[in-house]
């Protein structure tokens, strides 16, 4: 055991409470440490304890343009000195470039929708009129939510757009085009791992949108349109093989929590799209189901500070 302390990096409080009453459950404090601003001294020692990494792709959507680069400093800051960092380097140049995501991912074995990505207008029209017949998705490299991302019936379309400048760019330059995985049900996965580990998988029932937030703070106002839960805890929807390979990329990439979001082709056939390193719980999905995601995670971090920061053992003296 260990008294050092557990800070959470994050730009969002909206996002801390599921978390908190983990940690009170527990009987532990964490140090709260906002990036929303902040100066750190280089030459200085940073605290001591274990450091867990909640940095969000859309904190621009908050008024948060440069957090995830203060954020990124911070945790290079924080390795350089051996401090222990949950989602650390590594998971935070992922959360941000979707584009690096899939080319991990591929690198892992994991299939993946293909993708272009494509830097300026000029080039965007480019790609999209070598895409071919059939629908295609066009997002941000770095969004976060769900936000910005459009389905075009034909790329046609795209090539007119962004011809005339009207496509919705994304906050680093870089517009991903996407083959569209048209799923049976409209619906889609969400894989969530904790400790590099499968915890649960959850079904999402789109109803038409892109926009997949599961926390509570920022749940769709329109619920699916059959009338269900949007959200549903789901039992033996990702495959061995495939999960293999997910908690492959998760370790090559230092990732350590993610919700891996994935669709299933006509015939089955299971493409990951997007990774989230600051990945939220649904609350209704998680009572209906007896689980609790927010309090496995903070359970684990309390094992891993415990584990890293655990004073070394005196050996006994002989007699």
């Amino acid at each position: 055991m260990t008294d050092q302390p557990i800070h959470v990096i994050h730009e969002n409080p909206e996002w801390l409470p599921p978390f908190a009453r983990g940690f009170e459950v527990r009987g532990e404090a964490f140090v709260d440490l906002d990036v929303s601003d902040g100066a750190i001294d280089l030459a200085a020692a940073p605290p001591q304890g274990l450091f867990y990494n909640r940095m969000s792709a859309s904190a621009h959507t908050r008024g948060h343009r440069y957090s995830p680069e203060y954020a990124a400093a911070v945790i290079a800051w924080l390795e350089a000195h051996d401090r222990p960092v949950i989602n650390g380097s590594g998971a935070i140049a992922l959360e941000v470039n979707k584009a690096a995501q899939l080319a991990q991912l591929t690198r892992a074995g994991v299939p993946v929708p293909r993708t272009v990505a494509a830097l300026g207008d000029a080039k965007v029209a480019e790609a999209a009129a070598l895409w071919g017949t059939g629908p295609v998705i066009v997002k941000p490299n770095r969004g976060g939510k769900g936000l910005g991302i459009q389905l075009f019936e034909d790329a046609s379309e795209v090539v007119e757009r962004a011809a005339a400048g009207t496509l919705q760019g994304s906050i680093d330059g870089i517009t991903l085009l996407q083959d569209y995985i048209a799923t049976p049900d409209g619906s889609v996965t969400r894989a969530e791992f904790i400790g590099g580990k499968l915890f649960y998988a959850v079904r999402i029932d789109t109803g038409g949108t892109f926009e997949l937030c599961p926390a509570d703070v920022c749940a769709p106002e329109d619920a699916a349109e059959t009338g269900g839960p949007v959200f549903t805890v789901v039992d033996n929807a990702v495959e061995p093989a495939f999960q293999a390979g997910i908690e492959r990329f998760l370790a090559d990439a230092g990732i350590d929590i993610a919700g891996v979001e994935f669709a299933r082709d006509a015939e089955g056939r299971p493409f990951v799209y997007d990774v989230n390193t600051n990945t939220n719980y649904n609350p209704d999905a998680e009572a209906a189901a007896g689980v609790s995601a927010p309090q496995a995670l903070v359970d684990y971090l309390i094992r891993e500070r415990n584990r890293r920061l655990a004073p070394p053992k005196v050996a006994a003296g002989r007699v």
